[in-house]
Order: structure tokens, then sequence, then C-alpha cells
């Protein structure tokens, strides 16, 4: 046990782990308890969702608060935030309580999400580091699915109130960052990190890539599981269903995308991605079929996962000392679309739901085009093909 507190990696799981346990629990009752306990409207859930995502929008601010505060702290305190603003959650039903603790809540899971991504690049040798994030990522998906059906039999078999249940979730968490803070050994850092927010020409296409996928992302969150409810009738329970089978799929396949990126590279990787989201955007566009829809729903979920790559891209062409720094500022460029696309693509919606996902797939033909620009073997001073090999 002594030699787990003194493993870097173990406390990358930690990090990861403690963010997916509380957050599961936090997004899969958060319509229920909104409407059932808030009594929300339809402004009121889209208001806590985009104060939701501001957080985001601000990693960028990461930087400056490590000034401070050192990486390693400033992750533990990003635990005990995530733990405290759920444990709350349940228990201010009310409109100004849920903004309140919505803004805690995601401001420590972006600033931990941040840092874990930042400390994984730091701490994770280039070779191994794919492979290592793939098994990360199937740990998550398992301490989600862990979240899911505890929650189900807390609700079903034992009516454990909401205020209760986020209190268990977020309490743990809250504990977790504790625990982490008093008994993990303290890393130092192999680079002294850049505390300077910049953007580097160097990385122009890491953070185009990076913008793209944003905007994806939130097309596939927004509009995805809304079409399967909208046109397709799926009940929650369904919904549900296909959650677990996601992250079932996800234990499996992610290590798996791992070893296929440390094997191919990130150019190849990256253009699989690309090219199954393309069709997998036209085929939402068009699909008429309920079970075809839940198939795409799932291979969506698959594909994102091999978005590893994009990391270990960065990884490989990254000053060392520039790693803290741009991946706070890569997550505000992820957060960008997160501020206007839901909304102006709403509108989009109300005319055509087919252009939606017409959109989401020319995004991912251009992100197709732009992962030609990778080089073959990416490194510092060689950034993109554009550049010659020195």
């Amino acid at each position: 046990m002594k030699n787990f507190f003194k493993s870097r990696q173990a406390l990358l799981y930690v990090m990861a782990l403690s963010m997916s346990f509380s957050f599961a629990a936090w997004m899969s009752l958060l319509n229920n308890f909104v409407i059932e306990a808030a009594s929300f409207d339809g402004s009121q859930i889209g208001i806590l969702q985009s104060l939701r995502e501001i957080p985001g929008f601000l990693a960028f601010t990461v930087v400056l608060v490590l000034i401070f505060v050192c990486q390693q702290k400033l992750a533990y305190l990003s635990i005990m935030a995530l733990g405290l603003g759920v444990l709350l959650t349940g228990y201010f039903p009310s409109a100004i309580g849920l903004y309140v603790t919505t803004v805690i809540m995601s401001m420590g899971f972006h600033y931990l999400e941040t840092l874990n991504q930042s400390l994984s690049l730091q701490w994770l040798s280039k070779d191994k580091a794919p492979i290592i994030l793939g098994k990360i990522t199937a740990a998550k998906s398992a301490t989600s699915l862990v979240a899911f059906i505890i929650i189900f039999l807390m609700m079903k078999f034992f009516s454990v109130e909401y205020k209760y249940v986020y209190l268990f979730f977020g309490g743990i968490t809250f504990i977790i960052g504790i625990i982490a803070w008093m008994m993990f050994d303290h890393f130092k850092d192999d680079v002294v990190q850049d505390k300077k927010i910049r953007l580097k020409k160097e990385y122009w296409l890491f953070y185009t890539l990076t913008f793209f996928a944003g905007a994806r992302r939130q097309i596939f969150i927004v509009f995805a599981g809304f079409l399967l409810v909208e046109k397709f009738g799926v009940d929650v329970h369904n919904m549900v269903a296909l959650l677990f089978i996601n992250s079932i799929l996800n234990m499996y396949f992610a290590p798996k995308i791992g070893r296929f990126i440390a094997r191919f590279g990130e150019r190849i990787t990256l253009r699989v991605e690309y090219i199954g989201l393309v069709l997998v955007f036209v085929s939402y566009a068009f699909v008429e079929n309920l079970y075809f829809a839940y198939f795409l729903f799932v291979i969506d979920h698959l594909l994102f996962s091999m978005a590893i790559a994009l990391k270990t891209y960065f990884q490989k062409i990254a000053d060392p000392k520039d790693i803290a720094s741009a991946s706070a500022v890569s997550f505000t460029i992820n957060h960008i679309a997160a501020v206007f696309l839901p909304a102006l693509l709403g509108l989009v919606w109300l005319y055509s739901t087919s252009l939606v996902f017409i959109i989401g797939a020319s995004v991912a033909l251009l992100s197709f085009a732009l992962s030609y620009l990778i080089p073959r073997n990416p490194q510092m001073g060689f950034e993109t093909t554009l550049k010659k090999s020195s």
C-alpha cells in the first residue's frame, strides 16, 4: 500500500476515478431531480447547462492559479470542490441553489480534468502514454457503471431520497480528495511549467483540431440523445440501458484503442476517428430505423474514445514546460463551441434536424482533411507536415 501512494500512475487513476464517480451520479440524476424537486422549466435547465460550461470555457485560469498553488495540490482542491458541489446539490432544490452548486461542481470538474490531462502528459512516457490513457478511460467507464448500479439499487429498492444519494457520491469524492492530499507523496515537476497564458503558433493544428473536437462533442451530447427521444420516442429506461452498453464497451475497447495508437500512431488513429464520425453524422441525418439509431449512438461514443490520440499528438510536439499552460488553453478552446453552438443549432433544429447532423459531418470532414498535416512521427520542431523534420 505504501508503494501505491508513491506512484504517479496511481494518483492519475485516483483523480480520474473520483471524477467519474460523482459526475456520473450528478449527470444521471439531474434531469429528474430538477423537474421533480425544483420544478424547472426549459429555460431554467438551459441556464443551468450554460452555467455548467462556463468553468470549462475559463479553464485557462488554471495557469493563473498555478502561480500560487502547485498542480498536485490544486488537483486535490479540485477533487474536493467537485465533491462539495455534488454533495450540496440535493440540499438546495431551487433555481439559485442549483445554479450555485452547479458552478462549484463544474469548477472542480473542469479544473480536475485540465490538471489530469496536464499531469498525465508530463508524467507518462511518450511510448506508454496511449496505452495507460486507454486503461484509465476504461477504468472511468467501469466507475461510471458502478455508480449507475449503486444509484439504481439505492433508489429502486431502498427509495433513498435524492439529497442523500447526492450526499453519498459527493461525500465519497470529497473524502478521496482529503485522503489523497494526506497520503500521496508530493511529486516534484520534472520540468518547471510556464505559468503564462499564451497561444503558440507551433501548436496551431492541435488547437484547431481541439476546437473542432469540442464542436462535434456538443452536437453529440446535445442532439444525438435528443433525436432518439424526439424522433423515436425512446424512454428513460432504454436511454440508461444505452449508457450501460457504452460503458461496458468502453471498458473493453479503450485499452485496445490505446494499443492501436501506440502501434499505428496518432495520424492513422485520428483519420479513422474522423472518417468514422463523418459516416455516423451523415447516418444520423437520415436514419429511420430505431435499432440502427441505437447502433449509431454506441459507435459515436466509441469513436470519441479515439480522441486520446489528440492528447498524445500534443505530448509529442510540445515543449515539456508548455504542457500545463497549453492543456489549460486547449480546454478553453474545446469549450468555445459549448458557449454558442447548442443555442445556434437549436434554432437550426427547428428548421431541419438533418441539417444539424450534416453540419456535424462537415466539421468531422474538415478535421479529417487537417489530419493529413499530422506527421507520421510528430515531434517538437516537426509539429505539422508543413514544417521540415529536423
